[in-house]
């Protein structure tokens, strides 16, 4: 190569002095670039993460709404034919309840009118005088319905036979000529069980009775019926500790057998307070969430609440069926002889 001119050497510095420009330009541009790139792998990584969160809010809705959705229940009971009007009174640990049904000689039934009522009694804050007003309005109601006079019943709860008061109420009940019968807590818990476990689930469900003095677990095998007695939920009262009636709850209910664990009627005044927060219209059977569900608004409510999670972790049933229209006392109507 010859020896460059002054203009040669000009060009030649020009020129490196254009690329040095233009380089330095296009590093601008691919900052730029490399900048904007950034920017949209934020956003691009923002809207990801935003979408991830609503997933997850959405997934723990999910996940909350599988923890309060309940098991599915459909049973039809067969309706009475040609069937009797029969009444009966309940005196149980909490006040004053009464039933009419209809039931035929196949011992099919519908309830057709149901009270329920506080007695004063029960919190010795009555007089004899009172007790025997409410007996008075209880009979009148039930025989302006059309129950015949020998059709009327009153029986008195196994755990209103604790109270102090009860012998005034029985005595009330003597001078209105009217006879009184009492049953044991067993006794309860098996016309609970005739009452409200439909034939078909006899095989596979249990019954659960949770009243104010005591709670009744109940179950049949063949023709002999099974029911233990253990704490109501008015325990708290003689100051007894959560912890001491889970216990003693689980281990009745782990005796019930494996194979009736599938499905537990239930009944008594803590479980419809349970049902009333999910019942769907008037549908007479509802199924209760998961214990996990109930907070209670006071200690009766979370007295209940901690025998049904006794009862649910000890046998594993998730599927806790109340019965609107199931009493023991009903039981006890549908147990006379003909």
């Amino acid at each position: 190569m010859g020896k460059l001119t002054p203009l040669g050497r000009l060009i030649i510095i020009l020129a490196i002095l254009g690329a040095i420009f233009a380089g330095l330009k296009f590093s601008g541009v691919l900052d730029s670039l490399s900048a904007k790139k950034s920017d949209g792998e934020q956003i691009e990584q923002q809207a990801e993460n935003e979408e991830k969160a609503e997933d997850g809010n959405s997934s723990t809705d999910s996940n909350s709404q599988t923890v309060s959705q309940a098991s599915s229940f459909s049973y039809t009971p067969p309706a009475p034919v040609g069937g009797t009007l029969k009444g009966v009174v309940e005196l149980g640990a909490s006040g004053f309840n009464s039933f009419i049904i209809n039931v035929d000689d196949a011992k099919n039934w519908k309830l057709e009118k149901a009270e329920f009522g506080n007695s004063l009694a029960i919190e010795n804050m009555a007089s004899d005088a009172d007790i025997t007003a409410g007996l008075k309005k209880y009979i009148g109601s039930k025989l302006d319905y059309g129950v015949a006079g020998k059709n009327i019943h009153f029986v008195v709860s196994s755990g209103a036979m604790k109270a102090e008061n009860t012998q005034k109420i029985i005595k009330a009940l003597k001078t209105l000529k009217y006879n009184v019968n009492t049953v044991t807590a067993e006794q309860e818990g098996q016309l609970a069980l005739k009452c409200v476990l439909p034939k078909e689930y006899e095989d596979k469900a249990f019954v659960v009775d949770i009243g104010s003095g005591n709670t009744k677990i109940t179950w049949k095998e063949a023709e002999k019926i099974t029911s233990l007695e253990s704490y109501g939920a008015k325990y708290f009262q003689n100051g007894t500790d959560d912890k001491t009636v889970a216990t003693e709850i689980a281990s009745f209910a782990k005796k019930v057998p494996d194979a009736k664990r599938k499905t537990c009627f239930i009944i008594g005044g803590s479980p419809s307070k349970l049902a009333k927060q999910v019942r769907k219209g008037e549908e007479r059977y509802t199924v209760l969430e998961a214990p996990e569900f109930y907070k209670g608004e006071d200690a009766k409510d979370k007295a209940g609440i901690n025998i049904y999670k006794a009862l649910a972790d000890a046998t594993g049933c998730d599927t806790f069926v109340f019965d609107w229209d199931a009493n023991f006392t009903i039981g006890f109507l549908l147990d006379l002889s003909k």
